[in-house]
């Protein structure tokens, strides 16, 4: 497998994002997003896996996230983060598939849905719905907006992963934990996004999601945790109320993080959803 390619992207507010990609650039494409508090290395081993069958792969850190730009503004609304998407696949020109975990799952389904013509071919949601459960939701707005004042390791930040998400197998090692965290001047390791990307994930978030799902035409699949506690059978029927073609695939035994708790699962029936919707496309 070959190296990822590094990519560089100019929004239309003045943002640079920073992204990778890997595979033929020809082939049909994956953009990856990932979710709130996440950088695009939280897909490493899904761009790895979808390179290898032949995918155009693209991965990118969202505003406010990892190596782009955080706002001046804190401009992290769904406008603007869609916003984002657009210069992505812009330089994309063949078919194309979105599948986004969370924040990156909401605003893909924004961006089709809110786009004037082709925005995307197929999308897939990682356990997301428009309207999440209070309490899962808010569970995880509460880890994102706590220790501001930091870790004093790479430990301390695993034990604290570790008791928001205790059902999670723990890694090796913390090298994919470090791509997450900053070193900052006061010694202490600081998660690498703009505080001010929680607060604008509010409630009424969902009432804007839902109002363009009309135009969510394309392929969709949401692959929920069987253990999540962030969508729940009421708001996963909502949905499909308001897209009536939706697909769900219920992984056992993974929580929110359904990526990372069942990689290998999760990627199957991606590349079976793909397979069926997105090479057909082309």
């Amino acid at each position: 497998m070959t190296a990822a390619t590094p990519h560089r992207w100019r929004t239309p507010d003045g943002l640079t994002l920073a992204g990778d990609s890997m595979g033929p650039p020809g082939a049909p494409a994956v953009v990856l997003l990932h979710g709130g508090g996440q950088t695009r290395h939280s897909w490493s081993a899904a761009m790895r896996s979808l390179a290898a069958l032949g995918h155009y792969v693209v991965s990118y850190d969202a505003r406010g996230h990892g190596d782009s730009d955080w706002s001046p503004a804190g401009s992290y609304g769904m406008p603007a983060l869609a916003a984002d998407l657009g210069c992505v696949l812009a330089g994309i020109p063949g078919p194309v598939a979105l599948v986004g975990a969370s924040l990156g799952g909401l605003t893909a389904f924004y961006a089709i849905g809110s786009g004037r013509g082709r925005v995307a071919d197929a999308l897939v949601l990682a356990d997301v719905v428009p309207r999440p459960t209070a309490h899962g939701s808010g569970r995880v707005r509460a880890f994102m907006s706590g220790h501001r004042d930091g870790f004093a390791s790479l430990d301390e930040a695993a034990a604290a992963i570790a008791a928001f998400n205790p059902g999670r197998r723990r890694p090796p090692s913390h090298e994919g934990l470090r791509r997450n965290l900053r070193l900052r001047a006061d010694g202490r390791y600081h998660w690498h996004y703009d505080p001010r990307v929680v607060e604008q994930q509010t409630p009424d978030r969902a009432d804007l999601l839902l109002g363009v799902s009309a135009g969510v035409r394309v392929p969709l699949l949401l692959v929920r945790g069987e253990r999540s506690d962030v969508i729940d059978d009421a708001g996963v029927e909502e949905l499909r109320r308001h897209v009536p073609h939706l697909e769900v695939r219920t992984l056992r035994g993974a929580g929110h993080m359904v990526t990372g708790d069942h990689n290998d699962t999760f990627l199957h029936g991606v590349a079976d959803f793909l397979d069926r919707h997105l090479v057909s496309a082309g």
